[in-house]
């Protein structure tokens, strides 16, 4: 097979770092990063699902193949996810189900071929033909009881659409589940690559699909929206990608169309902040740099080529943006959205990025005080950081990492001074957590073990851990 440029740029870092010693490498990298443990080690589990330190307990809420409350199965791959308050201090979790059009075994009907009978195609987003099967990618809710541990209803909420990986919550109540197709530019049905929104609901039913086309079609992953100005962030899950903002028409209306941008890093002449060459060009930690966003035209994208016309209109280059996060400045001490490149940085095992918006945010007044990007964190270290994936922030403040590496997985937590500590660790196998959100109150911690597909709740002493920091 004819070699990539990723694979020669990741070929010519590693026997760069071998040709230093890379024991030595990492090992000076681990010494500049603070760890710490706030409830000590993690305890192997009985059980063999996950290990997590003394005090802490977990239950298993939801498992692939399990029968909902609408008759469905629950489809395999759940990935992100999102808590949302509900009745009578009710939880409901939205979750996504990465399910692509190859998998239509993990979906939720007995036979994910054909629908069942009387079902109302409508409410598919993508229901196939006489050649074409279903998709079968999409959501669905959970309702918990936080007083007593129990899942009280589940059920299908969104269907159709391909490959559901991240998203995010909305400050409305809604979840925005993102499609992340492998093929933008093969025709199976109806195109792929949009965002839908799925309402936080309690009650069983499918949300009509509607894809937010204003919103690009590209390899999408995850969302975060900034409250004040309405502005919709996005992560693009590809090696050469780059982070978007959309600008509604109205304000938590997104159907309603808007202006989707690129962002585009000042006063640097290099458009890569992937620092896989590890040269002197590196992008910089804990270094501002003024951000412009670059309006994008043909956002629809049929040659799948976005990111390489945004790119050549000055915008920067991320190494496979995925998880996304808004912390307010109660949380985190200043407003900010952090996302997760899963395999940024000089031994390809994950960077940090946070981008501060601008008291101008999405007007005319960003010229004269734009936004600021930094890369937080870059821990080059495996023993602190292996390919975050999904993100959250802990109702302490701390940034929650999942990991999705080829070994063992584990949750991660980050203090804002960048203090590493682990949460959790995967003790069935090696796939990898998703989806990690805490309860509205702060007491459960929701996340996904992907396969063979578990919705796991943790509780314990969480706040132990703001003492730590």
């Amino acid at each position: 097979m004819k070699a990539s440029r990723r694979h020669f740029l990741r070929h010519s870092a590693a026997v760069t770092a071998g040709f230093f010693g890379l024991d030595q490498y990492l090992a000076s990298a681990a010494a500049k990063v603070p760890r710490i443990a706030p409830w000590g080690d993690l305890q192997k589990d009985p059980h063999r699902i996950i290990d997590l330190p003394a005090g802490f307990r977990f239950r298993v809420l939801s498992r692939t193949g399990d029968r909902m409350d609408d008759g469905f199965n629950v489809p395999g791959q759940p990935d992100g996810m999102a808590a949302f308050p509900g009745k009578d201090g009710r939880v409901i979790l939205v979750r996504n189900h990465e399910i692509g059009h190859a998998y239509w075994e993990l979906g939720p009907f007995k036979d994910n071929k054909k629908f069942p009978e009387k079902f109302d195609r409508s409410l598919s987003y993508d229901p196939g033909d006489e050649e074409v099967q279903p998709f079968v990618g999409g959501t669905s809710n959970l309702v918990f009881n936080p007083k007593t541990g129990d899942v009280e209803r589940q059920f299908l909420s969104l269907t159709g659409t391909d490959r559901n990986c991240a998203g995010g919550p909305t400050p409305w109540g809604t979840w925005i589940t993102c499609e992340e197709p492998a093929d933008l530019v093969s025709e199976w049905g109806r195109k792929h690559g949009y965002c839908f929104e799925v309402p936080a609901s309690d009650e069983p039913g499918l949300t009509k699909p509607v894809p937010l086309k204003a919103m690009g079609r590209f390899r999408h992953e995850a969302i975060a929206v900034h409250p004040d100005s309405g502005a919709v962030y996005l992560t693009e899950d590809r090696g050469d990608g780059m982070v978007y903002r959309f600008l509604p028409k109205e304000p938590g209306k997104l159907a309603a169309g808007g202006k989707l941008q690129a962002l585009k890093i000042l006063d640097r002449k290099s458009v890569d902040t992937r620092n896989w060459t590890g040269d002197a060009e590196s992008f910089p930690k804990r270094k501002r740099f003024r951000v412009e966003w670059i309006d994008l035209e043909d956002t629809d994208a049929p040659l799948d080529d976005l990111r390489l016309r945004g790119v050549e209109a000055g915008a920067a280059r991320f190494s496979r943006g995925e998880g996304m996060w808004y912390g307010s400045k109660e949380q985190v001490g200043e407003e900010a959205i952090y996302w997760a490149c899963t395999d940024g940085g000089k031994v390809q095992k994950g960077q940090i990025f946070r981008y501060f918006p601008s008291s101008a945010e999405g007007t005319a007044g960003e010229t004269e005080q734009p936004g600021e990007v930094e890369l937080f964190l870059e821990p080059n270290d495996t023993d602190l950081l292996r390919n975050g994936d999904n993100i959250c922030i802990a109702p302490w403040g701390h940034l929650v990492i999942c990991e999705d590496t080829g070994g063992t997985n584990s949750i991660r937590g980050v203090t804002p001074k960048g203090e590493f500590y682990t949460i959790a660790r995967n003790g069935m196998n090696g796939s990898e957590f998703c989806g990690a959100c805490f309860s509205p109150d702060g007491e459960w911690l929701f996340v996904n073990i992907q396969k063979p597909g578990l919705t796991l709740a943790i509780n314990g002493p969480w706040h132990k851990s703001a003492k730590a920091s």
